[in-house]
């Protein structure tokens, strides 16, 4: 039994396993008596054993089986025994385990290698089956690059004979002009010569007639002159010895220069009113004042602009917070002025072009309930003598504005420029007065409003008339994306939804869009983005399906930066330098 020898005793005995006795060699008693004389004996490896140990256990055994724990050293034996067993048996069911799992993931890898072999299967015939359509395109290139040769050669040849027929016709069709010609200055000779011939012969025949003739008419003319001479001489005296006709037709005459001498004066009066009141003056580009001539056009729009509420005088204009302020109180006392018919304030208006200073003009016209009227300085100075003239004809019109008249003066650099300089005209300083004394004092019929891109080059008087000075600088970003996507819902995105027009959207974010577009535009005007939104719908229409991509705008954008720079390249090579925004100025 194992457990005499593998566990300690009651008393401590049994130090180790048992070990095995050593086998018991033939003839060792009487090994000294093989070659005991020449080599001692091979040294065994049981020699030194110690079979005390078996002793030892032996005795511990006997002494277990008389004791009284002997059942129970047998039951823990037996105990031992089964825990070993069932140890066995759950290494055994591990390793079972282990082995079904070692199965399942070969199983799982050889899927896996499977599925990669047949993704690289699918990889290589998408590669393959792109390669013979690259192949496929090649060819049906070719061939229509050939066919395209072909085509154009067909077409060259055509041509070429197409040139040789009508040379040839032009050759037949001169020939046959020369030929006429000839014909035809051969039969003018002809008759030339039988007319020539004729003549010569009936020359005295014809003298004779001329002769008859002229001595008929000298005879009758003189007869005509004669009773002409009896009939008034006759009639003279008559009308001479009677005082009453004298009399009646003295008076007569009187009348007739008076009447011609008033309906001339009249006439011109007449015009100067219907000029004044009912007409447009040629210097006034535009307005917003109805005529008669256009209330009988169109009644309705006119009924329209008539019962219109007054708008918002920064509704579609876009400015820095600072400056929209600023306009909205101008706005504000304008037409409280109106209101309380008291005198306008002039405005002068600076700043880069595209701003929007036309744009508030216009605005502050029809939020303050006022006409407007857009003038150009440059149309005054091609007037020269009549320049004069036709400034007063403009401010007399707007004295007879009854609603009271925004005049708006674009580039007023113009005309108004600074009297000292030697580049001006007689004629234009003649105008200049003129301008000058009709606005020497603030009225209460008319506003002035002037707008310049050099406002350095104003004469002194025409700063002096001045009362509010607004300067419109470049846009900075907020403004600019602003501008952005008010002219992108104006031009793209409003047609675009309405789908009145062929032009369509393609699906990215508008607003994030807008907003980069903003960043890119550094430094242009407001006129310069509303170009760039009808450049984007100009692309639209042009384009094949009339759909607007993103990569479209973002090509246009580059576009319009680049003429920017070109613009701001040749302003400083003229040696002029654009109003920059106080931002950029700084």
């Amino acid at each position: 039994m194992s457990w005499l020898f593998g566990i300690k005793g009651p008393k401590g005995e049994g130090a180790g396993p048992p070990l095995p006795l050593p086998p018991v060699q033939p003839g060792a008693e009487g090994g000294g008596d093989r070659g005991a004389g020449d080599r001692p004996a091979p040294k065994d490896k049981w020699s030194n054993f110690d079979p005390t140990g078996l002793e030892r256990a032996a005795k511990a055994a006997r002494e277990l089986e008389h004791s009284r724990h002997a059942k129970e050293a047998l039951s823990l034996a037996q105990m031992q025994e089964q825990t070993l067993q069932l140890e066995h048996q759950a290494k055994l069911k591990e390793y079972e385990a282990a082995v079904e799992q070692l199965k399942g993931e070969q199983v799982r890898v050889q899927a896996e290698e499977r599925r990669k072999t047949l993704s690289e299967e699918t990889r290589q015939h998408q590669a393959r089956a792109q390669y013979q359509d690259k192949l496929s395109r090649q060819r049906y290139e070719d061939q229509l690059k050939q066919q395209q040769l072909l085509n154009e050669e067909n077409l060259r040849k055509q041509e070429e004979s197409v040139q040789k027929q009508e040379a040839l016709r032009r050759a037949t069709v001169e020939r046959e002009m020369e030929l006429r010609h000839k014909n035809e200055m051969l039969r003018v000779e002809a008759e030339a010569r039988a007319r020539a011939k004729a003549e010569r012969d009936n020359a005295d025949i014809t003298r004779e007639q001329i002769r008859l003739k002229a001595a008929e008419q000298r005879q009758t003319i003189l007869e005509s002159i004669r009773v002409a001479g009896t009939v008034f001489g006759e009639g003279f005296q008559a009308f001479v010895t009677d005082w009453d006709k004298v009399t009646a037709t003295v008076a007569g005459l009187t009348l007739l220069a008076v009447g011609i001498y008033s309906a001339k004066n009249a006439t011109s009066a007449i015009g100067r009113y219907v000029e004044t009141r009912l007409g447009k003056p040629s210097l006034v580009r535009e307005t917003s004042r109805i005529t008669v001539l256009e209330l009988l056009r169109h009644p309705v729009q006119v009924s329209r602009r008539l019962l219109s509420k007054p708008q918002d005088a920064l509704e579609g204009v876009v400015l820095s917070p600072s400056l929209e302020a600023r306009v909205r109180d101008i706005a504000i006392a304008t037409r409280n002025t109106r209101k309380n018919r008291s005198v306008y304030r002039n405005i002068l208006m600076y700043g880069p072009p595209g701003t929007g200073k036309t744009l508030f003009a216009k605005k502050l016209a029809l939020h303050s309930g006022m006409d407007y009227a857009i003038m150009t300085g440059g149309d005054v100075a091609p007037m020269g003598r009549d320049g004069v003239t036709a400034m007063h004809k403009v401010f007399d019109w707007a004295n007879t504005s009854r609603r009271g008249l925004l005049l708006f003066v674009d580039e007023a650099d113009a005309f108004l420029r600074k009297r000292a300089t030697e580049k001006i005209s007689e004629d234009l300083r003649a105008t200049l007065n003129a301008f000058l004394h009709r606005t020497g004092q603030h009225s209460s019929k008319f506003m002035l409003v002037l707008a310049t891109n050099q406002p350095e080059q104003l004469d002194w008087a025409i700063n002096d008339r001045i009362g509010e000075m607004v300067g419109f600088d470049l846009p900075r970003r907020e403004a600019r994306e602003r501008l952005v996507r008010l002219y992108f819902d104006k031009y793209v995105l409003k047609p675009a939804t309405e789908g009145k027009q062929r032009l369509k959207l393609a699906q990215f974010d508008y607003g994030k869009k807008c907003s980069e577009i903003a960043q890119l535009t550094e430094g242009m005007s407001g006129r310069e983005i509303s170009q760039l939104a009808v450049a984007w719908q100009a692309m639209a229409y042009a384009s094949e399906d009339g759909v607007l991509t993103e990569a479209m705008m973002d090509a246009r954008v580059q576009d319009a930066i680049q003429q920017h720079k070109q613009k701001m390249q040749w302003l400083k090579a003229e040696g002029s330098q654009p109003l920059l925004p106080s931002s950029q100025a700084e």
